[in-house]
């Protein structure tokens, strides 16, 4: 491949990088260094009749660059792998568009498509050394639902009816209720964890991101 005499003239120079297909990443010690395997690499591709792209390649810090949704941050001197900020962004837009409540779709359809997407995520994501990220992830996805729940009672009077009957106390159900429309913090109380708990996803089959500190 055209590509390989790229990486055979980085290895010579004793360079640490990664590249998949056309997409790679060089790490030296010093933005200086940097600039400088930017203009051998620009060289390089020219000879092979090849252009970087310029609006997506860049001189950045370890910290804030990332590569196939895999972004680095260090603790303690240890370099660890995480999910970048972009593929995070990236998740969360599709979990709000899996769990919007439109054209009367129900909690079960939802949590099915949630469970068709999950998992492939998760995967793919093994490698992020970032436990409390998926852990946060997994309550937020669960807020998310308690929410579309809250949507779907609408009314005061029924949030309090539901609730009751989902046995929160009478004081909590009516604090709640009365804020019928602040639908994020509303799902956010005790009282909805209480109405829908952790069991209540589990029986839907939506999946977990994290098997440990995973009580939201």
């Amino acid at each position: 491949m055209l590509l390989d005499e790229v990486d055979k003239e980085l290895e010579k120079r004793g360079h640490a990088f990664v590249r998949y297909a056309d997409d790679g990443n060089v790490y030296v010690r010093s933005e200086a260094a940097a600039l400088g395997v930017m203009e051998t690499l620009k060289r390089l591709y020219a000879k092979l009749r090849l252009k970087i792209n310029e609006a997506k390649s860049g001189v950045k810090r370890v910290r804030d660059s990332q590569y196939l949704g895999y972004g680095i941050w260090v603790t303690k001197g240890i370099v660890r792998h995480c999910v970048s900020r972009k593929a995070l962004k990236a998740m969360k837009a599709r979990v709000r568009q899996i769990t919007q409540r439109k054209g009367g779709r129900s909690l079960e359809e939802m949590a099915k498509e949630l469970k068709a997407y999950l998992p492939g995520w998760k995967e793919y994501f093994q490698l992020a050394e970032t436990p409390g990220i998926f852990a946060g992830l997994n309550g937020w996805i669960r807020r998310r639902l308690r929410m579309v729940r809250l949507k779907q009672w609408k009314r005061g009077r029924t949030i309090y009816r539901e609730l009751r009957a989902a046995g929160v106390s009478p004081k909590a159900a009516a604090s709640v209720s009365a804020c019928p429309r602040r639908w994020w913090r509303m799902a956010g109380t005790s009282a909805l964890n209480v109405a829908m708990p952790n069991s209540c996803f589990a029986k839907l089959g939506v999946p977990r991101l994290a098997e440990v500190n995973a009580a939201f």
